[in-house]
């Protein structure tokens, strides 16, 4: 079986898979024809999750060196989980997530080994920078490191992060318009994470406004306003996230990598450039739009243009 890789950054505002799993369902057809490498980005959608049992979940910055071949991929499955929960997250938001926790390992049976509250607030800020893209600080990612070693002196094999958020987002975003305004500072947490442990993690926000919206919201943001939490789809995605190895045998590499699907206008991450630099397919399909403005053209029409997803689909696997 072939395997690709289907990535969509985070907090740049991409019309397909900027918002809460929207980007599942093309993703999921891709998975059914090849082995997928996927970015939680793609996938996670609150209480819902769009991962099958072919996709591999792999974090931003773990993605980057992988593709950089500086750590290959190793299949995994029923990861013990540990939870990073930050101290500010007040009593009654914290309840619900445990008791999201216990739902979870109710009804799939997850390994969530523990949690840890971490000893100080973490300190969220997040905002939009002028390029229109997500962005924020962590002031106190000392605290999370030091939850986490504890974690995984406890066995845990992969990080779910769970840290407290000042602030709900815009209507903007509700009606499908413009950025997810904490998805930046969310990949700079769980980037934080996967550099320091070389582990697999994933974030997802708390918000002290646990009340559930009666507002009908754009399709693609509707799963992240029918729940208090979004903890599930990350739990959901790290059960069985690829774990991380120097070594070479029974694992997967980045010469493995047969083709990688991004958006048209925001091609300048590393993935893409190491593909292209070792002369794989890239493909780059148009009709998912950026904030971004980096395009093939930049980089002398190396990638493949398809229109659509469907396009490139019926292409790829006629």
């Amino acid at each position: 079986m072939i395997t690709g890789a289907f990535i969509i950054p985070t907090g740049i505002g991409a019309s397909i898979g900027g918002f809460a799993g929207d980007a599942s369902f093309w993703a999921r057809k891709f998975a059914s024809k090849s082995r997928l490498i996927v970015n939680p980005n793609v996938v996670n959608a609150a209480v819902f999750s769009g991962i099958t049992e072919n996709m591999l979940y792999v974090e931003g910055y773990s993605l980057d060196e992988f593709f950089k071949g500086n750590i290959n991929i190793q299949t995994s499955s029923h990861n013990k989980i540990g939870v990073i929960f930050d101290k500010s997250i007040p009593k009654q938001v914290l309840n619900v997530h445990i008791n999201t926790i216990n739902a979870v390992k109710t009804v799939y049976g997850i390994d969530i080994c523990g949690y840890e509250i971490t000893k100080e607030n973490v300190g969220i800020e997040f905002f939009i920078d002028q390029s229109g893209a997500s962005m924020g600080n962590v002031r106190n990612p000392d605290t999370l490191r030091l939850a986490a070693s504890k974690l995984l002196k406890q066995g845990a094999e992969a990080i779910a992060i769970v840290c407290h958020f000042p602030e709900e987002q815009g209507d903007e975003y509700s009606k499908g318009i413009g950025v997810d305004p904490v998805g930046g500072v969310e990949a700079i947490i769980s980037h934080f994470i996967s550099k320091e442990f070389k582990v697999p993690c994933a974030h997802a926000p708390a918000f002290s406004d646990i009340t559930i919206s009666t507002d009908v919201v754009d399709p693609r943001c509707s799963a992240e306003y029918i729940t208090p939490t979004f903890l599930p789809c990350i739990l959901i995605g790290l059960d069985n996230a690829p774990k991380f190895s120097t070594e070479s045998k029974d694992v997967i590499t980045s010469k493995d990598i047969n083709y990688l699907v991004v958006p048209y206008d925001s091609i300048g991450c590393i993935p893409v450039l190491e593909m292209i630099k070792n002369n794989k397919p890239v493909f780059a399909v148009k009709e998912n739009k950026t904030v971004l403005n980096v395009t093939p053209e930049n980089f002398y029409n190396q990638c493949k243009v398809y229109d659509t997803y469907s396009d490139l689909y019926n292409e790829l696997f006629a």
